[in-house]
């Protein structure tokens, strides 16, 4: 497998609303960079460790109002602290390319522009826990209109269909 130009591995992730196809390209992005000799990992958040897997679950079971917005994101970021640590700092470090279905960018648009949690003070956290260093080298944007994806994502959900 190729490493990346000066050893680094890159850092890719994919954002978008719920039902856009991020996991679906995910999954066929890493084949078609290992077919071309790249080195590559898929992953998610939240969760993408073990310890951020436990706080996924904290996140995405029970009732909708259990976590104030303030909460998600503190969870979120200890979540992303446990994974850029464990999983995506040693790829990159060992030239692998990694991944990525969501990142920050979701923190900030869900809590921050969604559910009104200050802005500066989400910055503050990406800051401190992602840096400049974990940055993705690219983040591409799926988008479509929010009641397509809902719809999408309610029918996978209801058939255990992945899109």
């Amino acid at each position: 497998m190729i490493a990346s130009a000066g050893g680094r591995g890159r850092f890719i992730t994919l954002e978008g609303g719920e039902g856009g196809g991020k996991s679906t390209q995910c999954k066929l992005l890493l084949p078609w960079l290992r077919e071309r000799g790249i080195d590559a990992l898929a992953t998610r958040e939240p969760g993408g460790s073990p310890g951020a897997e436990k706080v996924r679950e904290l996140l995405v079971t029970g009732t909708a109002d259990r976590w104030t917005p303030l909460t998600e994101v503190l969870l979120h970021y200890a979540a992303r602290q446990d994974h850029i640590q464990r999983v995506i700092e040693p790829a990159l470090a060992a030239g692998r390319w990694v991944i990525c279905d969501r990142f920050f960018d979701s923190t900030l648009a869900y809590q921050g522009y969604g559910h009104g949690v200050p802005l500066d003070f989400i910055e503050r956290l990406r800051q401190q826990i992602v840096g400049e260093t974990y940055r993705p080298d690219l983040t591409a944007i799926l988008d479509l209109p929010a009641a397509d994806g809902l719809l999408r994502s309610h029918a996978r959900h209801n058939t255990g269909r992945r899109y």
